[in-house]
């Protein structure tokens, strides 16, 4: 298992998706074995024995950690999709991004009411897709127990954003300024 912080294994890039975004790419992070394994492990261990029901992750990079994290705690795996991509009958929420806005939906059968759960994303940085899967988890009756990130970018106020909605905040690493 490597010691190195886990920011040493996620690439910046310049000016994408828009002039001005420092994107933070963790694909480089899920190409290491070490460092992937130790991510999914620091992002299930607070949570072992803690009576969560289910793993509700966001499209895209999210279902990669999500499902190893479900496959790590024994939980079933939900996944909130992009707008048009679940086959069932879903419920919407629209948010908006640094850059844009956008439109999420899940299963309107994939959580039960008072059901505990765990949503895992690859990166906070304004909330707004990660307050969107809030929102739809609380329309079903679903608990967040915690949002759980590999990324933080603080200075975008994703994290107080959560909090504010009294949602608790796990994150990994964070990159500062941007």
């Amino acid at each position: 298992m490597t010691d190195r912080p886990l920011t040493d294994f996620i690439r910046t890039i310049p000016d994408f998706p828009v002039p001005g975004v420092q994107f933070r790419d963790v694909t480089t992070l899920f190409s290491n074995p070490q460092a992937f394994r130790r991510a999914v492990d620091e992002l299930s261990a607070p949570y072992h024995g803690d009576g969560i029901d289910a793993i509700v992750a966001m499209d895209a990079r999210g279902f990669i950690l999500g499902g190893a994290v479900a496959y790590n705690l024994s939980l079933p795996f939900v996944p909130i999709r992009k707008k048009g991509k679940l086959p069932g009958k879903t419920i919407v929420e629209a948010y908006s991004l640094e850059y844009g806005d956008a439109v999420v939906e899940i299963h309107d059968d994939a959580i039960t009411a008072g059901a505990r759960v765990l949503m895992i994303d690859d990166l906070l940085a304004t909330g707004g897709t990660a307050v969107a899967g809030v929102k739809l988890i609380e329309r079903l009756g679903g608990h967040i127990v915690a949002a759980s990130f590999v990324v933080n970018l603080p200075d975008l106020g994703g994290e107080q954003r959560l909090k504010e909605m009294g949602i608790e905040v796990h994150t990994l690493c964070a990159f500062e300024g941007d």
